[in-house]
């Protein structure tokens, strides 16, 4: 057995070099005084209303403790009052119970314990006293008889030290509620003010950074935003022919398969400013912030036309607003959407400003978003096919380094279904599987492990099997690989692995040579088998099943259950399709799946029967290639990996399945007699009838009675003899229509490489 480090060449590298470390210290410190600078530049209006609400506070008490009186004992006070000296003038303020002298020299308390100063009160001196002292205070006052009398005061607030006191309140809990919302704003500049004030990001029409060159694999959609770009560019070629440009685009299609980057590259082309903005955006914990900032946003971009509005993700404010899924009321994003609708209405004919939308739901949008006038071009992002891939990775492989004998080609046929953001992907993989290796170029190892990881995660090194499960895994995914192997109508095995990797403790890949674009029904019949020959395996040869074949349960069940419910691939239910369609509303399901009972039960007895049948068929396969099985399953507990070409070699004697017999659906069994008669019919006999009716037709206008009577007989004469012919061939004309509707519709499935593995 190979060791770790043999198996493993990009394991992580815990050396780095001298100059890694210099670079990072560097980057470290560059970033750390942005960080400095930024915060300098950062100081706004807000900080210093806050700065100065600090201040107040303490320099309010410093200046009333200058001017105003110093509080002493009560003792004090009351032994001051008793002597008289250097008192000019007493105030008793009654309710605060406060006693202010205002003396002729400076007030000095000698120390009374040991180790205290002197302490001077100044010439202003106050006390206070409790209720008991009251009387007290009252004669030693009228002793002492100040010179300058004394008074007694009862304390009112004056209506200008209430209006100081209301304004600082204010004055505090404006700037608190700024501050807050300044924060929930995100730090946008303008704070409360500027609500209602989109937060679209405006490019560069001076610098535009993205171009068609940038974008690959989706020729038909970049040539429908070709005229986009024309227009934006060369407005005078479309109006001297009359030609009115759609005022909004919607790009819609999975995630990953390049929107945002065809809307950046129009205006990179056309050379215009770009507004950028999510859908989410709009949405606010305030009601009408929505619409504000839509109207906002046009305002802008009308200012700045010719221009480019990019909404991403529309489906978050454009959702239709009959889906039942808010119960009244006034809803945030429905008055967004109707203010988007009224400002694309608004444009007017000689407007240069054009509306990009994308999204990944174009099913649940609102139909008055989709009419003529509004988004009237809808353009399909869908993922790419070979050639597509190619493209893209050619596009994303520049700047990285490759050995000679990496085809990329290979790379585009391994990745079938692949987004864009998903090749990306496996050549950043690539890259960083490399650099972790301390290597310089990427090489086809690199790119298989980088290809393995985007479909099934990384691998699990600290997971370690005994002999017991590692041998019940390799003949799981041996089953598996012989069931793929022995389908007449199933894709060819590529790879087949017990290392664990992701939620898998092994996996076995079934890829299509080609793109695929619609499954066939003895295909899914197909993928049942295989799907089913893990579990079948571990019976076989162990007489005791594990938990692992529970996600090739889940999926063969699934697979079943869309054959009966929606493909119409049922003897007992038919063609029909059962079940709504919820579009992803969460109210639907309030409704029940749209079914009886009866038809329930009925689904679940045929998707049973599917699953059965395929079992059977797989324990059949297995039984007889026992052999291969066993040979298959040593080289896996030997090489742990095994690819396509040793795959090939080892299915040699493997011998495959029957095809299946013609399968029409219910009661179209008894049409085979019909559709073999028609195979080659019979030509003269059908020229003769079209004959016999031209001069039918003929001898009517003519009003001619005989050649009408004869016209008659020849006619049912003709129906007579040809009558199958011509029924046979209204059914063949059917039967042709019914086949290219079936192509036409796409089956996610197929598009995808089919892996099935052990958990």
């Amino acid at each position: 057995m190979p060791s770790q480090s043999e198996k493993d060449p990009y394991k992580r590298s815990t050396k780095p070099t001298k100059d890694l470390k210099a670079a990072d210290k560097h980057e470290r410190g560059k970033r750390d005084g942005e960080k400095k600078d930024e915060g300098r530049r950062k100081l706004r209006p807000m900080h210093l209303f806050l700065l100065f609400l600090i201040l107040a506070v303490p320099g309010y008490w410093v200046v009333n403790s200058l001017l105003g009186y110093s509080t002493i004992d009560t003792s004090s006070g009351l032994a001051l009052l008793k002597s008289a000296k250097g008192v000019e003038r007493v105030t008793i303020i009654d309710g605060n119970q406060v006693v202010q002298v205002r003396l002729n020299r400076d007030y000095v308390r000698a120390p009374r314990i040991a180790g205290e100063s002197e302490y001077n009160a100044g010439k202003r001196v106050q006390f206070t006293y409790v209720t008991a002292q009251a009387k007290e205070v009252n004669e030693l006052v009228q002793k002492a008889n100040p010179k300058g009398g004394y008074d007694s005061v009862v304390p009112t607030t004056s209506w200008w030290s209430s209006f100081l006191q209301i304004l600082l309140l204010s004055a505090v809990f404006l700037g608190a509620m700024w501050f807050v919302m300044g924060r929930m704003q995100g730090g946008s500049r303008g704070g409360l003010f500027s609500i209602g004030r989109s937060k679209s990001q405006i490019g560069s029409k001076e610098m535009p950074d993205v171009t068609f060159d940038d974008v690959a694999g989706v020729d038909e959609a970049v040539e429908e935003l070709q005229e986009i770009r024309e227009f934006l560019s060369e407005p005078a070629k479309f109006k001297a022919v009359g030609a009115k440009i759609p005022r909004g685009v919607l790009l819609y299609g999975p995630p990953g398969t390049g929107k945002t980057l065809l809307a950046k590259a129009v205006a990179g082309e056309a050379g215009v400013p770009f507004f950028s903005m999510s859908g989410s955006e709009f949405i606010e914990m305030f009601v009408g912030v929505g619409a504000s900032r839509m109207r906002d946003l046009f305002e802008q971009a009308k200012a700045a036309a010719p221009a480019i509005i990019f909404v991403d993700e529309i489906d978050a404010v454009g959702r239709s607003r009959a889906s039942g899924a808010t119960t009244g009321g006034h809803d945030e994003a429905g008055q967004t959407l109707n203010q988007m609708l009224v400002e694309m209405d608004g444009f007017g004919t000689g407007s240069n400003v054009i509306v990009i939308a994308a999204t990944n739901r174009p099913d649940v949008l609102d139909p008055a978003l989709l009419r003529p006038g509004r988004f009237d071009r809808q353009v399909a992002v869908e993922a790419p096919d070979m050639a597509g891939r190619l493209a893209i990775l050619k596009v994303h492989a520049k700047g990285k380094p490759m050995t000679d004998d990496v085809d990329l080609a290979l790379v585009a046929k391994r990745t079938p279904g692949f987004t864009g953001a998903e090749l990306a992907n496996v050549l950043n993989e690539a890259a960083l599987l490399t650099a972790r290796a301390n290597a310089h170029m990427i090489d086809n190892r690199a790119l298989d492990e980088a290809i393995d990881r985007v479909i099934a995660g990384p691998q699990k090194r600290t997971r370690v099997m005994n002999d017991h499960e590692k041998s019940i895994t390799a003949y799981h995914e041996a089953g598996h690989a012989l069931c793929a192997a022995a389908g007449a109508y199933s894709d060819p095995v590529t790879k087949v692995t017990i290392l664990p990797r992701g939620r898998a403790l092994g996996y076995t890949q079934v890829m299509p040579s080609d793109d695929k674009y619609s499954v066939t029904r003895n295909e899914l019949l197909d993928q049942l088998v295989y799907a089913m020959g893990g579990r079948a395996a571990e019976e076989i040869i162990f007489d005791d099943p594990t938990s692992g074949a529970s996600n090739d349960i889940e999926k063969a069940t699934a697979i079943a259950r869309r054959m009966v419910t929606e493909y119409g691939m049922s003897d007992l239910l038919g063609t029909v399709r059962l079940g709504k369609n919820d579009d992803g509303d969460a109210m639907a399901s309030l409704g029940g799946p749209g079914y009886s009972e009866a038809v329930s039960a009925q689904i679940d007895e045929q998707v049973r029967a599917l699953v059965e049948s395929a079992y059977q068929d797989a324990l059949q396969i297995l039984v007889r290639n026992r052999p291969v099985l066993d040979r298959l399953a040593q080289q896996l507990l030997e090489k742990e990996t095994i690819l396509e070409g040793e795959l090939a070699q080892i299915f040699t004697p493997v011998a495959k399945q029957p095809k299946r017999p013609r399968w029409h659906g219910g009661e179209l069994e008894a049409l085979n007699a019909q559709v073999d008669a028609i195979a080659d019919p019979d030509w003269e006999q059908l020229e003769a009838h079209a004959k016999a009716e031209k001069q039918l037709e003929s001898g009517s206008e003519l009003g001619s009675g005989a050649e009408s009577k004869d016209a008659g007989e020849l006619e049912s004469g003709a129906e007579i003899e040809s009558g199958a012919e011509i029924e046979a061939g209204v059914e063949l004309d059917g039967t042709s229509e019914l086949e290219t509707e079936a192509n036409s519709e796409p089956v996610a499935e197929a598009y995808k490489s089919e892996e099935t593995g052990r958990d």
